[in-house]
């Protein structure tokens, strides 16, 4: 992020999505946000990585399907490439292929384009801030494919948690195996979404866990979810 004296931080942001009469609205619209700077968009992959290259770029909120490099591979490069810049996919697919995929190349935040402007600034305000975001089908599907994992690595899935974890950290483990998002568990637990970030990766880091996935599945191992 970048800020100028007298004015308001802003995020910079590039849009990306192979279809214009996508990418030109949302650019326009997420435009309208005063934290929010959209300095490109992008039709495929390699106009992404081009944009980023000229940057400076905090985040990309990324569409899967495109030509030329489709957004998976673009997210990978970024990760390799670019780290400091976050993805925030935004797709209309939700199958485990496209979620784990895309997570897996690094991307901080899944949407589906059924999310709305609202949700969108959200997501890329907290991409921007280190934090990840899934919405609620993303997290439904994770926890169903690490519910029907569970039994196929059965000695994975019951791997003790340590001794070290805190009452609180194996709460918040077990409100992740139930499949909520960062926000639903500050409103479960009454804590800010900091906390909850702060608490998930200090027993991520205990527990040697990968990711949020994983999580669910140590989670269902353990019987707290």
């Amino acid at each position: 992020m970048s800020e100028q004296a007298g004015e308001p931080v802003q995020l910079k942001v590039v849009v990306a999505d192979d279809q214009a009469a996508v990418r030109e609205p949302l650019a326009a619209v997420l435009g309208l946000a005063e934290d929010i700077d959209v300095v490109a968009s992008a039709a495929d992959g390699t106009e992404v990585l081009a944009a980023v290259a000229a940057g400076p770029v905090d985040v990309v909120l990324m569409d899967l399907r495109m030509p030329v490099m489709d957004g998976i591979e673009a997210t990978r490069r970024l990760s390799e490439e670019h780290p400091e810049v976050a993805v925030v996919v935004l797709t209309t697919f939700a199958d485990d292929e496209s979620i784990l995929g895309a997570l897996g190349a690094g991307a901080r935040g899944y949407l589906t384009k059924n999310a709305g402007r609202q949700d969108i600034t959200r997501a890329i305000r907290a991409a921007g801030a280190g934090q990840s975001v899934l919405d609620r089908e993303v997290q439904d599907r994770l926890l169903a494919t690490a519910r029907a994992q569970a039994p196929a690595t059965e000695q994975a899935a019951r791997q003790p948690l340590p001794d070290d974890l805190t009452p609180r950290e194996r709460e918040v483990l077990a409100l992740i195996g139930q499949g909520l998002s960062n926000r639903g568990i500050a409103e479960t637990l009454f804590i800010s979404e900091a906390t909850v970030k702060t608490h998930i990766n200090n027993l991520f880091a205990k527990a040697h866990i990968r990711d949020r996935a994983d999580a669910v599945r140590r989670a269902i191992g353990a019987g707290l979810s």
